[in-house]
Protein backbone atom coordinates (compact mmCIF):
# COMPACT_ATOMS: atom_id res chain seq x y z
CA UNK A 1 0.00 0.00 0.00
CA UNK A 2 1.46 3.37 -0.96
CA UNK A 3 1.68 6.35 1.36
CA UNK A 4 -0.59 9.29 0.60
CA UNK A 5 1.38 12.36 -0.42
CA UNK A 6 0.45 15.86 0.76
CA UNK A 7 0.01 16.95 -2.84
CA UNK A 8 -2.65 14.25 -3.32
CA UNK A 9 -4.94 15.88 -0.77
CA UNK A 10 -7.19 18.96 -0.93
CA UNK A 11 -9.01 21.03 1.68
CA UNK A 12 -12.49 22.20 0.68
CA UNK A 13 -14.62 24.85 2.37
CA UNK A 14 -17.23 27.47 1.48
CA UNK A 15 -16.12 31.12 1.65
CA UNK A 16 -18.13 33.99 3.15
CA UNK A 17 -19.25 34.84 -0.40
CA UNK A 18 -20.62 31.31 -0.86
CA UNK A 19 -17.87 30.11 -3.20
CA UNK A 20 -16.36 26.66 -2.91
CA UNK A 21 -12.68 27.09 -2.07
CA UNK A 22 -10.08 24.40 -2.71
CA UNK A 23 -6.66 24.50 -1.05
CA UNK A 24 -3.92 22.40 -2.65
CA UNK A 25 -1.02 21.68 -0.24
CA UNK A 26 2.49 21.77 -1.68
CA UNK A 27 4.38 18.48 -1.43
CA UNK A 28 7.63 20.23 -0.58
CA UNK A 29 6.13 22.08 2.38
CA UNK A 30 7.79 21.28 5.69
CA UNK A 31 4.39 21.57 7.41
CA UNK A 32 2.03 18.69 8.10
CA UNK A 33 -1.40 18.56 6.48
CA UNK A 34 -2.99 19.66 9.76
CA UNK A 35 -0.62 22.64 10.03
CA UNK A 36 -1.39 23.67 6.44
CA UNK A 37 -5.11 23.30 7.09
CA UNK A 38 -4.90 25.42 10.26
CA UNK A 39 -3.00 28.17 8.46
CA UNK A 40 -4.79 28.21 5.08
CA UNK A 41 -8.40 27.45 6.01
CA UNK A 42 -10.92 29.22 8.26
CA UNK A 43 -11.56 27.75 11.69
CA UNK A 44 -15.17 28.98 11.89
CA UNK A 45 -16.69 26.66 9.27
CA UNK A 46 -16.48 23.04 8.13
CA UNK A 47 -13.34 22.18 6.17
CA UNK A 48 -13.22 18.81 4.43
CA UNK A 49 -10.05 16.92 3.58
CA UNK A 50 -10.47 14.95 0.36
CA UNK A 51 -8.30 13.14 -2.16
CA UNK A 52 -7.57 15.12 -5.32
CA UNK A 53 -9.50 12.52 -7.33
CA UNK A 54 -12.71 13.83 -5.70
CA UNK A 55 -12.19 17.32 -7.17
CA UNK A 56 -13.60 17.85 -10.68
CA UNK A 57 -11.01 18.40 -13.38
CA UNK A 58 -13.41 20.05 -15.86
CA UNK A 59 -13.40 23.71 -14.85
CA UNK A 60 -16.15 24.74 -17.31
CA UNK A 61 -18.78 25.14 -14.58
CA UNK A 62 -16.46 25.65 -11.62
CA UNK A 63 -18.65 28.40 -10.14
CA UNK A 64 -21.43 25.81 -9.79
CA UNK A 65 -19.33 23.25 -7.91
CA UNK A 66 -20.67 22.04 -4.56
CA UNK A 67 -19.47 19.52 -2.02
CA UNK A 68 -21.55 17.13 0.06
CA UNK A 69 -19.91 14.98 2.70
Amino acid sequence: MSETKKSDMRFIYVSDAGNLCIVEPAEKSSHTLEEIKAKACPSDRPVYTVHKSEVPTDRTFRDAWTYTE
